[in-house]
Order: structure tokens, then C-alpha cells, then sequence
């Protein structure tokens, strides 16, 4: 797995850049890729450096929601409460797993603005800070905290297994992103959730909607970076050295992020509607990342 400073490790200047990460971002745990960055030294001070006003201002954001909104593909399954018993997920895990999904579906496009913003900012000339104070923006309320991410060392080989599956390569090791981890306290309901997925990885239809969402969001990052002051000279620019292990990185997660758009998107909308539970409203996120209703998947 690729090496992460976790959240409760950071100190310093890194806590604070992770409190504004999950402060601008509205979710309550800060991504696996500043994580790896993190333990880089000197990255994600600079990348944050390069790419903080776009966000302090929510044009990244809100870009990248919008770009990331429109989910074209067949739904699965949906699963009845009785269903999601049998998996072994009562009323509150439900609750838990609708947050986790929302919170994916959320943070993913705006990883997928950060990556874009960063490497154009890489092949930017220096500049000193202009100074400039980006515009007043008011974050969506964040979600509620989410389940620890299950340590792989530690899961049976079974579940191990299951996760696994559900993995990436990233710098030619697996990487299984933070939604599976989450969803793995609930073994049964993870084997369901990777027998369903499964087969959507290689699936055509899945493959180009994921492109759809990358590209859309690529596109997208163009407007915001015409509104973003070149990088500045403090904190230093990583050595040039480091710049393309770093940058072939980061294109691993323009893979994988849409993916968590994707997929998160088609788990929370196969839970039981919110109607149909109302004792446990689920938490809701921004306008712009969560698909209009079922009926766009369905209606792919």
C-alpha cells in the first residue's frame, strides 16, 4: 500500500492544510492522495500553495461538482431494508454506508481538480504571490464522520480478499480506495458490494463514463486556472527530479477517482430511499456532485 500520514499523525503546518482540505471540500476525512502526499517532503505544501486560492474561492469546487454530476450508466440492484439486514446492516450502518457513498461521491471530482490544477501549475513559470485575497465563499455543511478506514494488515484473509479485488495499482502496488475500507466493517454487505462492481470494471459502458467524468472535469479545470495566480515562490517547488514520479501518481488517480464518483453514486442509490426510512434521515451533500435522482442511471 502506498505510505499515508494519517490525519491524527499531522502537525504543523500539514494539520492545518488538512483542516482547510476538510473544511473547502465539505467531507470529514482528508483523501488518500494528500495523505501520500504528506509523507513527500515539501509537496503537499507546495501543491496546496499552488492551487488554495481557487478553492478558498469554490470555483474549484464548484466546477468539479458539475462537471461530475451527470452519471450515465445502469443501475444495480436496489436493496430492500430486509436485504440490507440479511448483509447484516441494520438502520444505523445504513445511515453510516449512505454517508460514506455521499462523502466519495463528493470529494472525488474535487481530487480530480486538484490533480489538474497541480500539474498545470508544475509547468507554470514562478511568480511571487501577488497577495491577491480570493473571493468570499461559504463551504456546503460538511457530512457526518464517517467509520475508520479497515486496516488491511489486520482484516481476515477473506475480507482482505474481497478488497483486493476491488483494487487499483498505483506505483506497482495495490491501492484500495478509502470507500471499500469504509464499507468493509460490514463484511457480507462488501462481498455483496464486490460481486455486484465486479463485473463493471471491465464493462464498456462503466470504462466510458468514467473517461466521460475525467475528461469533463480536465475540461473544466481550464476555466479555473485562467482565475489562478501562477504558483508562488514559497513554499519551495519540489526538486524537478521528483516531478514525474509524483506526476505519473497522480494520473493513477484520475482512474480511480472517477471510479469513486461512479460507484459510489450506484451503491447510494441502490439503498432504500430515504422516503422509505424516515426515522433516519440520510445526510445530503452539494447540488452539483449527487446525480438528480435514480432516473438518470435507470434511464441509461
Amino acid at each position: 500500500m502506498l505510505p499515508e500520514l494519517a490525519e491524527t499523525q499531522a502537525r504543523g503546518e500539514i494539520a492545518r492544510i488538512y483542516a482547510e482540505l476538510r473544511e473547502l471540500c465539505a467531507v470529514p476525512y482528508v483523501s488518500s492522495l494528500h495523505r501520500h502526499l504528506a509523507t513527500r517532503p515539501g509537496w503537499l505544501e507546495w501543491c496546496w500553495s499552488a492551487v488554495r486560492p481557487a478553492f478558498v474561492s469554490g470555483q474549484a469546487q464548484r466546477a468539479a461538482w458539475a462537471a461530475a454530476a451527470d452519471v450515465q450508466v445502469a443501475p444495480l440492484p436496489p436493496l430492500s431494508h430486509g436485504a440490507l439486514r440479511l448483509l447484516g446492516v441494520d438502520a444505523a450502518a445504513e445511515a453510516h454506508i449512505r454517508a460514506v457513498c455521499e462523502s466519495f461521491v463528493r470529494v472525488s471530482p474535487t481530487n480530480l481538480m486538484f490533480v489538474a490544477l497541480v500539474r498545470a501549475q508544475l509547468g507554470r513559470a514562478r511568480e511571487a504571490d501577488r497577495g491577491r485575497a480570493p473571493p468570499a465563499w461559504t463551504p456546503p455543511p460538511a457530512l457526518p464522520a464517517l467509520p475508520a478506514m479497515v486496516d488491511m494488515q489486520h482484516a481476515s484473509a477473506p475480507l482482505r480478499e474481497a478488497l483486493l479485488s476491488l483494487s487499483n495499482t498505483v506505483a506497482e502496488q495495490p491501492f484500495v480506495p478509502g470507500l471499500y475500507r469504509m464499507l468493509a466493517h460490514w463484511p457480507a454487505y462488501l462481498a455483496h458490494v464486490a460481486t455486484v462492481l465486479g463485473p463493471r470494471f471491465s464493462d464498456p459502458h462503466t470504462t466510458a463514463a468514467c473517461h466521460g467524468i475525467a475528461d469533463r472535469v480536465d475540461a473544466a479545470s481550464a476555466g479555473v486556472l485562467a482565475a489562478l495566480p501562477p504558483a508562488p515562490i514559497a513554499p519551495p517547488r519540489p526538486p524537478a527530479g521528483e516531478h514525474g514520479e509524483v506526476l505519473e501518481l497522480m494520473t493513477r488517480y484520475r482512474k480511480t477517482s472517477p471510479e469513486m464518483v461512479l460507484f459510489g453514486t450506484l451503491l447510494r442509490d441502490a439503498l432504500p430511499s430515504v422516503t422509505a426510512c424516515p426515522a433516519r434521515p440520510a445526510p445530503r451533500g452539494p447540488r452539483s456532485p449527487r446525480s438528480a435522482s435514480r432516473r438518470r442511471t435507470r434511464g441509461a
